[in-house]
């Protein structure tokens, strides 16, 4: 029996729905971006940071990639020893889909990429990914809170919180099987499983949740400086206003309401938190800052895809050169 004419039609664009979704968003920023500002004009405030700054800043943004997959390779090193370079691939297929996917649903790629590619079954990978990505949260919040520290009248005061709130993960940890044991008395038993699959994604031993936390750490506070450095260079102001942008935009990008390339809402991420840390809301300073912000938004999508492309090119190195 044949399918109607139409019936292959439907399915491949039911299949495609969120990748033409993602290409018709970004079609229509790039559109109001030329109709707001020119993109001339826009790329023409690269210029205040200078070619060289701006590949150091690329650079080491693409540098982060390199340790989220050293994380997760520590996180899983039976299941991808050796086999570094298949990871990094991954991680970066994965961060890319989360960039152009809305609604975070590049997130359900990487439990299914870890299973198809190393055989990982998907309640741990999704328990490990929930794990990570609280542990991303803290370190993101850590990391934009040197700017509330450097502003502060008290510094003294300040880094000492600052300092307790860096190291709560570790405190966390030590006491893990006490705070799970209260949760399961606590809570309905419908969320046993749920928590039962939480300190299933914990690490096991001390030794390694400490260097899952340390890359955590090293992964944001280069990520959120190097925001915060460029976000200075192309005019925003004062230093503390660097940091809450950086922190608004990144938050912007793990909420559920992420657009397609994070169009629009990152960079309304990094006003709203430059706004909050400090930065001027006149009408001329909001201006300048959304080209600051559209500015560094294209520079996190440029080291996606730099990323990408090097992961790409990593994978065809023959195998005795990994």
């Amino acid at each position: 029996m044949m399918s109607p004419p139409n019936s292959s039609k439907r399915y491949w664009l039911s299949r495609h729905a969120m990748s033409l979704l993602t290409f018709a968003c970004l079609a229509i920023y790039g559109a109001f971006i030329q109709w707001q500002w020119g993109w001339g004009q826009l790329l023409s405030q690269w210029s205040k940071v200078g070619a060289g700054t701006t590949i150091a800043a690329l650079v080491l943004l693409t540098a982060t990639y390199l340790v989220r997959a050293q994380r997760i390779y520590d996180y899983f090193p039976a299941e991808t020893s050796r086999r570094f370079l298949k990871l990094f691939r991954l991680t970066q297929v994965h961060n890319l889909l989360n960039i152009m996917l809305p609604f975070r649903a590049g997130e359900t790629s990487f439990p299914l990429l870890m299973r198809s590619q190393f055989a990982v079954p998907l309640p741990r990978a999704t328990a490990a990914l929930l794990v990570m990505r609280l542990l991303d949260l803290h370190a993101l919040c850590a990391a934009a809170g040197v700017g509330l520290v450097l502003g502060a009248e008290n510094r003294g005061i300040a880094w000492f919180v600052w300092i307790a709130f860096l190291v709560s993960p570790l405190a966390f940890f030590a006491a893990k099987a006490l705070i799970f044991r209260h949760l399961n008395s606590a809570l309905p038993q419908r969320l046993e499983k749920f928590l039962e699959e939480i300190e299933a994604g914990i690490p096991a031993d001390t030794a390694g949740f400490v260097r899952a936390w340390a890359f955590t750490i090293l992964n944001w506070g280069v990520k959120v400086i190097v925001l915060a450095w460029v976000l200075g260079l192309l005019g925003v102001t004062p230093l503390t206003a660097t940091f809450g942008g950086a922190l608004g935009g990144e938050l912007s990008s793990v909420l559920p309401l992420h657009a397609p390339g994070g169009v629009g809402t990152y960079p309304a991420g990094i006003a709203a938190g430059a706004v909050a840390f400090g930065a001027a809301a006149d009408k001329v300073s909001l201006a300048a800052m959304a080209e600051a912000a559209i500015n560094a938004h294209l520079l996190i999508v440029a080291s996606a895809c730099v990323g990408t492309a090097l992961s790409i090119v990593l994978s065809w190195l023959p195998s005795k050169a990994r």
